[in-house]
């Protein structure tokens, strides 16, 4: 396959390159406070959050990965990861994001502080700094890298990293999270649509050759399911809840990375609404870029690399107008992905590090701080991903440590919003119990291969082993202060204080109702694919 770009889709490519950098500086404009910088004046509504949310998680490596799975991978199942989305979403509406929009906070372990203690936001707030820049933001720089690759052969992985970083960089640096939701509010768009004419091209196409029953006559039943069964090596059942679900609550409500966007709605329901708007908007992505990966099937068996299908489809299927709006959006979801991690660390560093320390700065000089740890981690992404992807394994490693780090988190954010009776100290030692847990799984079971434990049923085995620890230890300690945690802990009359001021909205605005009716899509799409 040759995959040369034309002239139109390399002016249609650079023009929009240009284009959303200009408008990002100028959306960002005036800047200056801390509100402003990394929460965009806390004046968001909920359909720029919700695009920016969708824009955020949706990658490169989502467009040419997902494909790549359903051809020649673990097929539709793949999907998982994404109707699960909404359903953690609505549990995040109704009981979390209230808390956080109610104590105006900055980042989601400055809320630890608030619930426990200054040792559990530092470490939590450690912790995620190193995972947005050195496995959120160098995966994206990476999967931009593998796409540049396919098509330029001969451009050097660092350059391209190194171009992606500062064009993205640019206009994060200047103009904080105002610029980076407005341009992936844009950037979503793109990717809707891009992906949709893939999908659409190559259905019709399919529909020419023989239709549905041709792509299930070259792909086996099991990859057209997303329910596996229990001794399935990749995507056993019981990991949805295991793993798919602790992995996505770690992702949609305790992760500065996504949160950060409901954190600067300018009301409760604008957040709840933009982020169960981004639940909606995952449900289509079965469509639209994961079946065309099985489309692929029929149209290019023998394929050598699974993650050469999404690109092959584009160049082969698209004529050249629509095939250059294919490729700004796989661009734009380069760029999404690393604004938004770039931002987030930055956030973190400044809020939860820089002003704990620095009491004496002012708003405008935590902005420019934010600025310069932004081009810091910039630069410091685009070297460490070359690196790091020179080893295969470690990368993989890299991958699922995820799984092996986030579940004390979950367990702390859990049981500390539903039980009052959680301590401080507890708290904090069951981190380093539950990491020191992890540690131990990890060096057995992907280092040494002692133990083979499935990977999605190892998050359900740290949360309970956290979760454990931390009741355990509350019970031998003083209860805390149950008048200074009042405000960040749940109780069944808060549910009844929202039934009252959801009866002045319309039902339609009601989040509960847009909630059920997310939950019940949800399953007549899961249904479908069974």
């Amino acid at each position: 396959m040759d995959f040369a770009l034309s002239t139109l889709d390399l002016a249609v490519i650079g023009v929009y390159v240009l284009g959303i950098v200009l408008f990002g500086l100028w959306i960002g404009r005036k800047q200056e406070s801390t509100d402003d910088y990394f929460l965009a004046g806390r004046s968001l509504g909920w359909g720029v959050i919700g695009l920016s949310l969708f824009a955020s998680n949706m990658s490169t490596s989502s467009l040419v990965g997902m494909a790549g799975e359903a051809y020649g991978g673990m097929g539709v199942a793949v999907f998982n990861y994404e109707w699960m989305a909404g359903i953690v979403l609505v549990i995040f509406c109704a009981f979390f994001l209230p808390f956080y929009i109610k104590t105006g906070i900055y980042t989601l372990p400055e809320f630890l502080e608030r619930r426990f203690d200054g040792r559990s936001r530092l470490y939590f707030s450690g912790w995620t700094v190193f995972l947005n820049i050195t496995v959120d933001t160098a995966s994206a720089l990476y999967a931009g890298s593998l796409v540049i690759a396919l098509i330029y052969p001969g451009v050097d992985m660092r350059l391209s990293i190194a171009i992606l970083a500062l064009v993205a960089g640019l206009y994060t640096i200047a103009g904080g999270l105002k610029a980076v939701v407005y341009t992936d509010a844009v950037q979503a768009i793109l990717l809707l649509a891009g992906s949709a004419a893939v999908a659409w091209i190559g259905w019709t196409t399919i529909q020419a050759g023989g239709g549905w029953e041709a792509v299930t006559a070259v792909t086996p039943e099991d990859k057209l399911s997303l329910i596996l069964p229990a001794n399935d090596p990749v995507m056993p059942w019981p990991g949805l809840l295991t793993g798919v679900f602790i992995l996505g609550f770690y992702f949609w409500a305790t992760n500065q990375f996504m949160v950060q966007r409901t954190l600067a709605a300018r009301t409760l329901n604008q957040g709840r609404w933009g982020a169960l708007f981004a639940g909606l908007l995952k449900l289509p992505v079965i469509f639209l870029m994961v079946l065309p990966g099985t489309f692929a099937r029929v149209l290019y068996p023998g394929l050598e690399r699974a993650d050469a299908v999404f690109p092959t489809m584009v160049f082969d299927l698209l004529p050249g107008g629509i095939r250059a709006l294919v490729l700004t959006a796989m661009v734009a979801a380069i760029m999404s992905s690393v604004d938004s991690t770039l931002n987030s660390a930055s956030t973190l560093v400044t809020m939860d590090f820089v002003k704990r320390f620095r009491p004496a700065f002012t708003s405008r000089q935590l902005a420019n701080v934010g600025r310069i740890v932004t081009l810091v981690f910039m630069v410091f992404a685009a070297v460490w991903a070359p690196i790091i992807l020179q080893f295969d394994t470690l990368w993989g490693y890299l991958q699922s440590f995820l799984a092996y780090v986030v579940p004390p988190f979950v367990a702390l954010f859990v049981v500390g919003v539903f039980w009052r009776r959680a301590t401080s100290g507890a708290a904090f030692w069951s981190l380093m119990a539950g990491h020191a847990t992890s540690a131990l799984l990890f060096i057995l079971g992907p280092v040494l291969g002692a133990i083979a434990i499935p990977f999605l049923y190892i998050p359900g085995i740290l949360l309970l082993a956290s979760g454990l620890v931390l009741i355990l230890m509350s019970k031998a300690q003083p209860a805390p202060d149950m008048a200074k945690i009042a405000d960040v802990t749940w109780t069944p009359s808060l549910w009844r204080e929202d039934s009252e001021a959801l009866r002045a909205l319309p039902w339609w605005q009601n989040y509960r109702v847009q909630g059920a009716a997310l939950v019940a899509l949800t399953f007549v799409v899961v249904a479908l694919f069974w």
